[in-house]
């Protein structure tokens, strides 16, 4: 549906703008971060910061080009909090002139060393959702999440979560995952906790030492591995020495998974704890990496450039601008479509035939740089993680999924499991 006057279009399905106002701008230099590098595509540029008239012209054409009545936005970066208050104080007034009727929701990731009260109050009074980046106690913090000049930053960190406590403002936690903190579950699990984290999300790193050394993001060549051509060499990649080991991961999830099995079940959300529940009751939708096919989930620079993903900032995978095409028609555009189905359509068959694709479904295509033991090229690097650890949950997701399908609460199976372990003690 296109409007007259003003150039919108709605899409045919909903989708999701991951809105980087401050494009990759941040304040820390963390040692594994992907996106600083992105700095590179835009080597003219002055200033680091969407202007207000395509702010405007972005929020009007999202909310109009959702089909839905549900409207979300997210503002990552980069730091969105380097923008300052007043920044958002104009995102929420344009959000009201042009709602139209929709409920609009909001959320940011950030650091939290810029928090403060004024901060804590918008958040509050706007009910923002807050992702908070923390990677765990001081220590491990600490070994890679430092600023610009070199120095720590978990005091800043706590800090600024205790704005958020302070004010009340709800907040989850993203804590990546990579060569230090792999080694840590149940030390980082029970730190989160400690902290007041309700919501957990877990990122693996996963950067190949070609990536970090060359970036070469001008040149056509640097196409992420799933559209790349197979090397000539089937040696196993040359990994940063910061990424997370290929079956480590799955081993910090278990350990975790079975921590929060017997005591934490509706206390604390694990995200793929919960994604991976939808995938046994069968549930659509779920978090992108999981799903069969994506191309719905865009990323946008300050710009107003969009591309098919967050992870693939890259020239090839520029779907427009904001300012020349609506974004409901760069959503429904035949390149994020087959962006979207190449993900399902170029699985390996040692992929196919896995008996956990219907949890996995070959997890993200940006990790997919490894070969199947039958000598097929586009295995993801994390295969043997998910493997192992879907493998491990299956028992005691199929029981919540039968607790789920009855009407019962899933966390019900902390005391089935606590009855099946008395019984085999005695």
């Amino acid at each position: 549906m296109v409007s007259t006057g003003e150039k919108t279009y709605t899409a045919r399905q909903p989708f999701h703008i991951m809105a980087k106002a401050i494009g990759p701008i941040c304040n820390l230099d963390c040692k594994y971060c992907f996106y600083l590098e992105k700095e590179q595509l835009y080597p003219n540029n002055e200033r680091w910061k969407m202007s207000d008239d395509k702010l405007e012209t972005f929020i009007r054409d999202y909310i109009a080009a959702q089909p839905s009545q549900e409207v979300s936005f997210a503002f990552q970066g980069g730091e969105p909090t380097l923008l300052g208050v007043s920044y958002f104080h104009k995102v929420v007034e344009f959000q009201k002139k042009h709602a139209n009727g929709k409920q609009i929701t909001n959320a940011f990731q950030t650091n939290g060393t810029l928090l403060d009260d004024e901060w804590g109050e918008f958040l509050a009074e706007n009910q923002f959702l807050v992702g908070l980046s923390i990677d765990g106690p001081e220590d491990l913090h600490n070994f890679y999440r430092v600023d610009k000049k070199g120095r720590d930053t978990y005091k800043d960190v706590m800090r600024g979560l205790n704005i958020l406590r302070k004010h009340q403002v709800e907040f989850n936690t993203l804590t990546c995952i990579n060569a230090q903190t792999v080694q840590h579950p149940i030390k980082i699990y029970k730190f989160l906790k400690d902290i007041g984290s309700r919501y957990l999300q877990f990122i693996p790193i996963v950067e190949r030492e070609v990536d970090t050394a060359t970036a070469k993001l001008g040149l056509d060549h640097a196409a992420p591995p799933d559209l790349e051509q197979a090397p000539a060499s089937k040696d196993a990649p040359r990994m940063s020495e910061f990424a997370v080991p290929a079956e480590a991961y799955g081993d910090f999830l278990i350990k975790i998974f079975d921590q929060w099995i017997k005591r934490d079940v509706g206390k604390t959300y694990v995200q793929i704890f919960d994604v991976a529940l939808g995938k046994w009751v069968g549930a659509p939708g779920g978090l992108c990496y999981f799903s069969e096919t994506c191309g719905s989930a865009l990323a946008m620079e300050h710009d107003g450039d969009v591309y098919t993903c967050d992870h693939y900032v890259y020239p090839n995978y520029k779907l427009g601008n904001l300012m020349n095409t609506s974004l409901g028609e760069l959503a429904d555009s035949p390149m994020a479509r087959e962006f979207g189905q190449a993900k399902r359509d170029r699985l390996p068959k040692y992929c196919r035939e896995c008996s956990v694709r219907f949890a996995c479904n070959g997890e993200c295509p940006k990790h997919r740089f490894t070969w199947t033991p039958d000598g097929e090229w586009g295995l993801n690097y994390l295969c043997p993680s998910y493997k192992k650890f879907f493998n491990h949950i299956d028992p005691a997701m199929r029981i919540m999924a039968e607790l789920y399908r009855n009407q019962r609460a899933p966390a019900e199976v902390m005391q089935i499991l606590a009855e099946q372990r008395k019984k085999k003690t005695r």
